[in-house]
């Protein structure tokens, strides 16, 4: 990033993604939550799903893989459960309203747990278990990736995604504990920014249909991503798919829809949240300090030769997304420009200046 780079305000950035979205018939009140997530995910540092994908979104809009106006539903409910139908809307929206519910489960029984099925790609997980620390309980999230670009461990047909989750708990201090990993080596959102950028891709992210290291992005397409931890991530990746694809009535395995290569079917994305309150088991506020005690112990620890100090997921967030609402997002140049001809197709204003 070149130190005199354009900033942008957040309220500008989100501004401008709801009216790209409204340009293709998301009404005013969706395009408003879908845009203010899209715009936290920058602000938390998650710029991989982020406005990055608003081209993406854009591009299923047009075509018809997207409802532009979905109706929500809970199909199906107990007191600590319940499975909302997307109705193939952008995917913040149901997950938002998964988080929601699971959260005021748990603070009536313990604990919520919601499945979505009719989803979309949503942005990060981080943004849907947050909120769960934020308010002193602990989250989970986890998602089928919406492409395939694993095969399973061993094999060589494309079946498994990137298969994300995530999990919270609150802690003492300015930064909750949050975790959100994929469960391959890279996420796809980091390739497809490298793509962008015309960068080429560290040695272990991907091998080709022969094995050998793959290096070039763009020829992302012609290998496999690999999991974390060999069969480990498989099956990690296996249970994910079990729990958001199809114990919601979702896709998983062969029936996933790659939501980037096609951009007219729907994709019917599996997604869950959980939230569970301390409370249940008799902590309370007693969890937040005793996790913040053991995190002071293992940021103490000694760091190796070579190693930097000890971080815990999650650590330095919050002011990361304060100085980016106070000075503007920094967004990367190949990005702003992308957003300005985004501008151009939807006849509106672009964004950037200097982009």
């Amino acid at each position: 990033m070149t130190p005199d780079a354009e900033a942008i305000a957040a309220e500008a950035l989100r501004r401008f993604v709801a009216e790209a979205l409204m340009s293709r018939g998301v009404p005013r009140t969706d395009a408003a939550k879908v845009s203010a997530l899209m715009v936290e995910a920058d602000l938390y540092g998650y710029g991989t799903h982020g406005v990055f994908r608003l081209r993406q979104y854009l591009a299923r809009l047009r075509d018809g893989g997207y409802n532009a106006s979905p109706v929500l539903s809970v199909v199906k409910e107990t007191s600590a459960t319940a499975l909302i139908d997307g109705d193939n809307g952008l995917g913040h929206l149901a997950m938002s309203a998964a988080r929601d519910l699971a959260i005021d489960k748990a603070r009536k029984v313990g604990i919520g747990w919601v499945g979505v099925r009719r989803g979309n790609h949503a942005g990060p997980l981080a943004l849907y278990v947050r909120p769960q620390a934020e308010a002193g309980m602990l989250g989970m999230a986890a998602a089928v990736g919406s492409a395939n670009h694993v095969p399973p461990y061993g094999g060589s047909d494309l079946l498994l995604g990137t298969n994300p989750i995530a999990v919270s708990a609150p802690v003492d201090g300015p930064d909750p504990f949050v975790f959100d990993m994929a469960t391959t080596v890279a996420a796809m959102g980091k390739i497809k920014t490298l793509i962008q950028r015309g960068e080429p891709m560290p040695e272990g992210w991907m091998v080709g249909k022969d094995g050998q290291p793959l290096t070039d992005p763009s020829r992302a397409s012609e290998g496999f991503l690999l999991p974390i931890g060999g069969p480990k991530g498989f099956g990690l990746s296996v249970v994910i798919g079990l729990f958001a694809g199809v114990l919601n009535g979702a896709a998983f395995g062969s029936d996933v829809v790659d939501f980037t290569a096609d951009t007219t079917s729907e994709t019917n994305t599996g997604q869950f949240v959980m939230a569970l309150d301390p409370a249940a088991f008799g902590l309370g506020d007693g969890f937040a300090k005793r996790a913040a005690a053991v995190f002071a112990e293992m940021r103490a620890s000694l760091p190796l030769p070579g190693h930097d100090p000890v971080r815990l997921p999650g650590d330095g967030k919050a002011a990361v997304a304060e100085a980016q609402r106070r000075d503007g997002l920094t967004l990367n140049p190949s990005l702003q420009r992308d957003l300005n001809a985004l501008a151009t197709d939807c006849g509106l204003v672009a964004p950037f200046t200097a982009a």
